[in-house]
């Protein structure tokens, strides 16, 4: 898809990967972007920034996403790419029990990471379909078709994600609906731990927001399915499928070398 001239509606946009995508999107012609975060101030500003909507928006709240797609229909009278990006982690791994989240954890995680991609395409695919054009990008993570170690939760709402995916890009691609789903690897946002402001090439493997972003809309020009900001991981996701048994074994090597004292791993925010 051609980015120029179309609308574009970003969850999680007030900072990371999602603000950069709106800088990105304007940058390539974008004829509006709507900012929806859970802090409406930031989506305020970015907007002000970029000249588009911003809308403060719980994506875990599907009355609140409808809200935030009425705004955004009223404001541009269109929406053309949905990127539901909005996500969370946590500071700690429990990198001895698999099953160490609680339950309000699992929850909040499947709200976020599954339901609120859910909610944004129920509100949004209408107009495509009627249009016969639109585009739907899930932002899921390297985890949701690899794994985090010490953190199943966010690995299996990832999967979810990536599940989701495809089970759109199935249903409506030859109804002229394009569908991707991004699954970076590490960058410069508060849920790996680092400053958003972290300058490119600063930590091996770290992409900046705005190179994670660029890769991200080079993508969806292809109209590719599958967005990946580190190649590395097609390889490792690669190896996966062709040697289960030995990837699980190679899992465990990487968590014995991440495994600190107490079992824990902590993440900077």
């Amino acid at each position: 898809m051609n980015i120029d001239g179309k609308i574009a509606f970003v969850t999680g946009a007030g900072r990371g990967i999602g603000r950069a995508l709106c800088r990105e999107f304007r940058t390539r012609g974008a004829a509006g972007v709507v900012v929806a975060d859970l802090d409406g101030e930031r989506a305020r500003d970015t907007a002000a920034e970029l000249g588009g909507l911003g809308v403060q928006c719980d994506v875990s709240d599907e009355a609140a996403v409808n809200a935030a797609v009425r705004a955004a229909l009223a404001h541009y009278g269109r929406v053309d790419i949905l990127v539901s990006n909005a996500g969370f982690g946590v500071t700690e791994l429990d990198l001895d029990d698999a099953l160490s989240a609680p339950n309000a954890m699992w929850q909040r995680m499947w709200e976020v990471h599954v339901m609120a991609h859910v909610y944004a395409v129920r509100a949004l695919l209408p107009g495509m379909l009627e249009r016969a054009e639109g585009y739907l990008v899930n932002v899921a993570s390297a985890a949701g078709v690899l794994s985090q170690v010490g953190d199943t939760a966010y690995s299996v709402t990832k999967h979810g994600a990536v599940g989701l995916a495809e089970s759109l890009a199935i249903t409506y691609v030859e109804r002229g609906i394009r569908v991707s789903v991004v699954c970076p690897q590490y960058v410069a946002t508060a849920i790996t731990g680092f400053d958003e402001a972290l300058p490119e090439g600063t930590v091996p493997g770290v992409l900046t927001v705005e190179q994670a972003a660029c890769a991200i809309a080079d993508g969806l020009e292809r109209e590719q399915f599958l967005l990946l900001t580190h190649a590395e991981v097609l390889g490792f996701f690669q190896r996966k499928a062709s040697d289960y048994d030995r990837w699980l074994a190679g899992m465990r090597r990487l968590r014995a070398g991440l495994r600190c004292s107490g079992g824990f791993l902590k993440v900077k925010r």
